[in-house]
């Protein structure tokens, strides 16, 4: 079997490697007595016939003589982490990390011990899963020592060698493990990676908070993110996680959503979905994943909106959806309509649900068209109590339906500053 991209060993677009960034990188490094491929995701989204992110060379060069060949090509190096042997090199404006070829002394977690070695198979026999351990020469011949590219074909993610070995190494390998499975893989997961992965679950707890936040969020953009999930709720590795307790099916319902409205996956989204209910849900994340400010507060509005909407079985009124749009802004009235149909699940309207949501999507939010300032122009001293009059103002100027009319606007305010 091969991979779509890969036809007798060599890949089928060679556009990438005769022309552009890439070529420029590859005629600089490789060749002279040494020899640089592409290796990696890169590989493997080439021989799926996908388009790469981002891409990584390896050498047998070390770092010194890279970054001497770069530069000698006129092309500009970032050392950034020349100890362990990686430079940057950019070509166009396009980053290439590049590692020289590797040999593990000994290894703890991430803390390795390595020596630079020329070995291509012993570099691929290091790293994670025989579908990331594939390279591509500058001919455009595909390296494969490990059966990545049967995998491939396979739809299957498996760990090269001993998977509890390979997670030992490095324990976000777990996650990993689920994320490219949830990407790649059809059917059940690999039993012998699962397995590993229960049996070293206690090393999650070592890893920093930022690795796991990026892990699971690309975990609940894939294509089977909410499979792969119930999967890691029922083998107990949603708790070290979360932290608390998670529900994959809503975040199914929350991908079904998505779905019928054509939207790209939102991974905050998703993953309010699976764990978001109240509050407190929202700020246990915020910590546990080391969310940013703006993650964290899109989390609380979200919980708050299931809190004020519990119970309800449809979307609110026209008026209400106004008042929703005032209170809670575009994006806050969108994640209250959406989590609404989200729990709300088999029963909700699905054409309903759709006109509320396409009616806060699409109507600006509504305005106050009064201010502190107005209050003060009816004699009002500085204070407290000119506040409590425009927050009085305010209300009265939701139950009349947001009035944009003078005279209307006019009424309120006198009705609002007339003494008691």
């Amino acid at each position: 079997m091969s991979a779509p991209g890969i036809v007798d060993g060599r890949l089928v677009d060679m556009r990438q490697l005769r022309q552009g960034p890439l070529a420029r990188a590859l005629a600089a490094l490789d060749g002279d007595g040494e020899e640089t491929r592409l290796v990696g995701g890169a590989v493997r989204d080439l021989a799926l016939g996908i388009s790469p992110g981002d891409f990584d060379l390896a050498t047998t060069a070390t770092p010194e003589v890279t970054m001497r060949r770069a530069r000698a090509a006129g092309l500009k190096v970032v050392p950034t982490g020349v100890d362990h042997g990686t430079v940057t090199v950019l070509v166009d404006g396009l980053a290439f990390e590049t590692t020289t070829l590797r040999e593990d002394v000994e290894t703890f977690g991430r803390h390795a011990t390595v020596k630079f070695g020329r070995d291509f198979r012993a570099d691929a026999m290091r790293r994670d899963f025989t579908i990331n351990a594939l390279s591509i020469d500058r001919s455009g011949h595909v390296h494969d020592y490990c059966g990545g590219l049967d995998d491939l074909a396979a739809a299957r993610v498996k760990f090269i060698g001993d998977a509890r070995q390979r997670i030992r190494e490095d324990y976000l390998r777990i996650l990993r493990f689920f994320r490219f499975s949830a990407r790649f893989a059809v059917g059940p997961l690999d039993a012998e990676g699962l397995s590993a992965s229960i049996a070293e679950r206690e090393g999650l707890a070592i890893l920093s908070r930022e690795r796991v936040r990026a892990e699971l969020l690309k975990l609940l953009i894939a294509a089977r993110a909410a499979e792969v999930a119930t999967v890691l709720s029922e083998s107990g590795l949603i708790g070290p996680l979360l932290g608390g307790i998670a529900d994959p099916a809503r975040l199914g319902r929350a991908i079904g959503v998505e779905a019928r409205r054509g939207e790209p996956a939102d991974p905050m989204l998703r993953l309010a979905a699976l764990g978001i209910w109240i509050g407190e849900d929202a700020e246990r994340l915020r910590e546990r994943l080391r969310l940013s400010n703006a993650e964290g507060d899109r989390l609380g509005r979200i919980a708050g909106a299931c809190e004020a909407m519990h119970g309800a079985v449809a979307p609110p009124s026209l008026g209400d959806l106004r008042t929703l749009l005032f209170e809670r802004g575009r994006e806050g009235a969108r994640d209250a309509i959406t989590f609404l149909e989200i729990d709300v699940g088999a029963a909700a309207d699905p054409a309903r649900f759709a006109s509320a949501y396409r009616f806060v999507s699409d109507t600006p939010p509504p305005q106050l068209p009064f201010s502190g300032a107005d209050i003060l122009a009816r004699g009002f001293a500085p204070g407290q109590r000119v506040g409590a009059t425009l927050k009085r103002l305010q209300a009265m100027w939701i139950r009349a339906g947001f009035p944009k009319e003078p005279e209307v606007l006019a009424r309120l305010l006198d009705e609002a500053t007339r003494e008691p």
